[in-house]
């Protein structure tokens, strides 16, 4: 599954904390700029259930 995270970087390193305790994170973009949303991030993950690759 891809999913994008948006927010300062706090929360994404918050974001990827919760999601790494339930999935296996498979692959992570760099950081980019958010639109329009000064000092703001995304970022791309692909990811799946815990146990199965």
């Amino acid at each position: 599954m891809r999913i994008r995270l948006e927010g300062n970087r706090a929360e994404l390193t918050l974001g990827m904390i919760h999601l790494r305790q339930n999935f296996t994170v498979t692959s992570m973009s760099r950081a980019f700029p958010a639109r329009n949303r000064p000092r703001h991030y995304r970022i791309y993950l692909t990811i799946s259930p815990r146990g199965s690759h």
